[in-house]
């Protein structure tokens, strides 16, 4: 018998990886599981709570994994998965850029502290692709021409920003 792998049955840093596979290539999606693992609050108890799935390898590469993006308001309603004010925006936003939630955008920022301000603005600029500028110049007869690529809009923080 074959038993299917579990994402609560991976290692943390395994789970992290799944999604980050799955994602590859939708900023969108990048930027919401960038956001989540860097926020380091939520994927934690997205992986205790089940909420995490696995798709198996898909790509030869290794597992894909996805969070169950409809399933996060319940949880938190019924406090499966908590979090401060901040943290719980964080998730909001995350659950807004991957999978298309609304959110009311002076909410959400009015209840960012700093750090998840900072987060949560590396997450928009990755989804809008600013990671993938490039300059442009334009020659004499003004026909534009691509230069060197420019750093992303808001990068994403380094650990432990206050």
């Amino acid at each position: 018998m074959i038993f299917k792998p579990r994402a609560a049955d991976l290692d943390p840093v395994d789970v992290e990886n799944a999604l980050l596979r799955a994602a590859l290539g939708d900023y969108s999606d990048e930027a919401a599981i960038l956001l989540l693992i860097t926020s380091g609050h939520w994927l934690p108890q997205l992986h205790h709570a089940g909420l995490i799935t696995l798709d198996g390898n898909v790509d030869g590469d290794g597992l894909w994994a996805h969070i169950a993006w409809p399933g996060l308001d319940g949880a938190v309603g019924i406090g499966t998965i908590t979090g401060s004010s901040s943290q719980r925006r964080v998730l909001q936003a995350a659950a807004s850029i991957a999978d298309g939630h609304p959110i009311d955008l002076g909410d959400l920022a009015a209840g960012l502290d700093r750090r998840a301000l900072t987060l949560v603005l590396a997450a928009i600029a990755h989804a809008a692709g600013s990671h993938e500028h490039h300059h442009i110049t334009r020659d004499l007869d003004g026909a534009p021409h691509p230069g060197g690529r420019l750093p992303p809009l808001v990068p994403w923080p380094q650990a432990n920003i206050q």
